[in-house]
């Protein structure tokens, strides 16, 4: 029977776990076995990571909203509570983008809710 090499892919494998290892602490990008275990981590940590951006910067844009209500007497759910029964088509994003931006925006919003 004949003799099979797999030196290339072997290699080819391990080069690609450690080229995703670069960057990481002492030898956990320098040797296979940690570099694997850590490299399976990382992205596991940066699937979670995609979620969690979501959820941190729909709280931002709620708080930074919620800050500039305050001072027209209104608190966050009020304001939402306002936008939805007049059916304005805002989402928290721009809305917080626009108070930041533009605050006389914000004043005539306030004015047409009411």
């Amino acid at each position: 029977m004949t003799r099979i090499k797999r030196g290339n892919i072997a290699r080819q494998r391990r080069k690609k776990i450690l080229k995703l290892a670069k960057g990481f602490r002492g030898s956990h990008s320098k040797l296979f076995r940690t570099a694997k275990q850590q490299v399976l981590k990382s992205l596991k940590y940066s699937y979670v990571g995609r979620k969690n951006r979501k959820r941190d910067y729909r709280r931002l844009w709620i708080s930074r909203i919620n800050a500039a209500t305050r001072s027209y007497g209104f608190s966050y759910s009020q304001f939402i509570a306002l936008l939805k029964n007049r059916r304005v088509g805002l989402n928290r994003k721009i809305l917080a983008q626009l108070v930041i931006i533009d605050t006389s925006f914000l004043d005539s919003l306030i004015k047409s809710i009411r």
